[in-house]
């Protein structure tokens, strides 16, 4: 994403990608090291985005916005809040109360984190993106301080009582991403 970020021009067309990661600790720029608590056997990766530390890994879903926001019209908090809105509308469609918070990047259900929000922005270009987390191993996560914040609790659908698998949560996503960032689908 970054070569792709670096290498875009004014009429390489926006991108998102969908991927899933080994398990991995990212941390952005500027993470306080303090946050990594006991990492084990799972590499720590310092990575270009915004953001403290946390952790990817099987069953977690990474949505990757490429997108030309100068061209899109788009700031930075539209882009975030697009993100976040994405998850409350899939959540909703199972009767799930999801919500973003001023106070911290991401998407909450009765005080767990569902998804994190950590980007960059590049030559008026947006790469990294969002962690949603579908069904996974959370233990990973009392390993750090998730997001800079102690005692955060995660949460994904599966423990939520919704079950999709990865590519099924992607293409539900999309279209509300989409509607979101006023992109209209090909």
């Amino acid at each position: 994403m970054q070569k792709f970020t670096d290498e875009r021009d004014d009429s390489t067309p926006d991108e998102i990608w969908f991927c899933e990661h080994p398990p991995v600790f990212t941390l952005g720029l500027n993470a306080a090291k303090e946050h990594l608590l006991a990492p084990g056997d799972i590499p720590v990766v310092q990575v270009d985005r915004g953001g403290q530390v946390t952790y990817h890994g099987p069953g977690i879903l990474m949505v990757y916005p490429l997108i030309d926001m100068r061209r899109a019209n788009i700031g930075v908090r539209k882009l975030v809040t697009a993100l976040e809105q994405s998850v409350v509308d899939l959540a909703a469609t199972y009767d799930v109360n999801a919500a973003a918070r001023a106070d911290a990047p991401g998407v909450y259900v009765e005080g767990n984190k569902l998804a994190s929000v950590g980007l960059r922005i590049r030559r008026g270009a947006s790469f990294h993106g969002m962690a949603l987390n579908v069904d996974g191993d959370l233990e990973p996560f009392s390993r750090i301080n998730p997001c800079g914040y102690e005692e955060l609790e995660m949460t994904d659908l599966k423990r939520l009582g919704i079950e999709l698998s990865l590519e099924d949560a992607a293409e539900k996503l999309l279209p509300f991403l989409l509607r979101h960032l006023g992109i209209k689908a090909d």
